[in-house]
């Protein structure tokens, strides 16, 4: 029998993938794969391995929460096949569960990190601001019945631009790393009784939206001022700013990236 060369046309690459990942995080323990627990990756290295045959490990951009959403997550798997990215994209949705999906699924190179080679990441916060609850909003956003002083929640977003230690919106941290991001933009609209959150970093350390969100809500109620929580971010003590608000409020919108992967 002839042995198969390099160049031969049977020979099967390894190709990297990476995918823009959409889920309804509300009956998934997180993002990231857990023992004896649903995940959004789990899901798709599932899906992965049934369509390729082999046991293949998801990369993603970063970790979302029990019940935290996603629009943008961007996620990468490695893989031993012939299909090109387009099929691979429609092989993984006809295999994914209904509430996780991907799209603009692209071939990268081998060494492509979708979380270190990340740039910056979107995340919104979405308030239902209303005396009624409604339930349509219940599974994405926070029921707030008290009226909130929209223009006081942006003075405090405004204060939060720039670089800064955020240890005072974050749990306990590892050992060496750094509580330090920069925040590139954070502003509050408003559409009748829904309030949207938008905030774009560099990188959010665990909880950091929802504690800002909270604490926005605090100043929006006229129980804190703004200055008591910019305080607080100068004293930088671990975990001081809050409340951590509600999971199902909060979305991944989008992570960004100068190469690797540009849809």
């Amino acid at each position: 029998m002839t042995a198969r060369t390099k160049n031969s046309p049977d020979t099967v690459a390894a190709k990297r993938f990476a995918a823009t990942v959409s889920y309804d995080g509300t009956d998934f323990a997180g993002s990231q794969v857990q023992a004896n627990a649903r995940t959004v990756q789990g899901e798709v290295e599932r899906a992965a391995e049934r369509l390729f045959g082999e046991h293949c490990r998801v990369s993603m951009a970063g970790r979302t929460d029990t019940g935290v959403h996603a629009v943008g997550q961007v996620a990468a798997v490695s893989a031993t096949t012939r299909h090109d990215a387009a099929t691979v994209g429609k092989a993984l949705n006809a295999l994914l569960p209904g509430d996780v999906s991907v799209r603009d699924v692209l071939e990268v190179t081998p060494g492509f990190d979708p979380r270190r080679q990340a740039r910056r990441r979107g995340y919104r916060y979405t308030i239902l601001n209303s005396r009624v609850r409604m339930p349509l909003w219940r599974r994405v956003a926070w029921h707030v019945e008290k009226p909130l002083d929209v223009a006081a929640m942006q003075s405090l977003a405004n204060a939060l631009t720039g670089r800064k230690d955020f240890i005072a919106c974050s749990g306990p941290l590892e050992p060496g790393r750094s509580s330090e991001r920069t925040v590139f933009e954070a502003r509050w609209t408003q559409q009748g009784c829904i309030l949207h959150f938008d905030i774009e970093a560099d990188a959010f350390l665990p909880h950091m939206v929802r504690r800002i969100a909270g604490a926005s809500v605090s100043v929006g109620r006229g129980s804190v001022t703004m200055e008591d929580i910019t305080g607080l971010l100068e004293q930088a003590q671990t975990g001081t700013i809050g409340p951590t608000a509600p999971p199902q409020g909060l979305c991944l919108e989008y992570v960004t990236y100068d190469e690797g992967y540009t849809p």
